[in-house]
């Protein structure tokens, strides 16, 4: 059920392991769905594989070809944002991950099935890979229509939360970029925000900072258009 491979980046100047996850019978071609998931090497850690066989199983989900990318140790530099890295300089090869994903891995995974494109193409991640995977699926509307965000990095942000004249509004890099961006007819979106995350709360509000980050992205994607239940779970 898992193939694993090692692709060689030429953006990433490394070897960029991938474990593709496929049903027993289910043939990646031109009708399958993609999903892709940043920190593929926690997918193992998870357990996915028996996770992913009892939802089938279950009927609980449709048929999906699952891709697991392992990170590498510079994880803080490749798993930032296209546009830049953060106030302390990291995410530095946000946008050279970002090639890797759509100019080496999609078009491999296209020639291994044999087709130009898929059906249908959605992008997780988690923490850092969940900041990861909402940039390029929001900035890839033509590719991607689905995006899970599993307690993302959504601090990412442009100055100290200690300067003087932050703003969360302005300075939080995702949610500047979504609130300046035109609305992406029928994406779907997944949050998941856990208490235990952390334990900051920069306004005390008596809610964790990862919350309001979350629920705040959310809000602004409700001021976009779409709908919290339709769109955004």
């Amino acid at each position: 059920m898992i193939e694993s491979f090692g692709l060689e980046s030429v953006p990433l100047t490394r070897t960029v392991k991938i474990d593709v996850y496929n049903p027993t019978g289910y043939k990646a071609d031109s009708s399958a769905s993609i999903l892709l998931c940043n920190d593929g090497q926690d997918l193992l850690t998870m357990n996915f594989h028996d996770l992913f066989i009892s939802l089938l199983d279950k009927s609980e989900i449709r048929p999906v070809t699952v891709v697991g990318i392992h990170c590498s140790d510079d994880r803080m530099n490749e798993y930032g944002m296209a546009s830049g890295p953060d106030y302390k300089g990291r995410g530095s090869k946000g946008s050279l991950y970002h090639q890797f994903v759509l100019e080496e891995l999609l078009p491999h995974l296209h020639n291994q099935a044999g087709v130009d494109r898929f059906a249908e193409y959605s992008y997780a991640g988690f923490s850092l890979g969940g900041l990861s995977a909402i940039d390029i699926a929001w900035n890839h509307p033509e590719l991607f229509s689905k995006v899970g965000v599993f307690s993302g990095s959504l601090w990412w942000r442009s100055k100290s939360q200690n300067a003087k004249d932050y703003n969360p509004d302005q300075d939080r890099l995702m949610h500047r970029q979504i609130s300046l961006s035109d609305y992406r007819p029928g994406m779907k979106f997944f949050f998941e925000c856990g208490e235990l995350d952390e334990s900051e709360d920069r306004n005390r509000n008596g809610v964790i900072d990862a919350i309001d980050d979350t629920l705040d992205l959310m809000k602004i994607l409700i001021r976009k258009g779409y709908r919290e239940g339709p769109d955004i779970r």
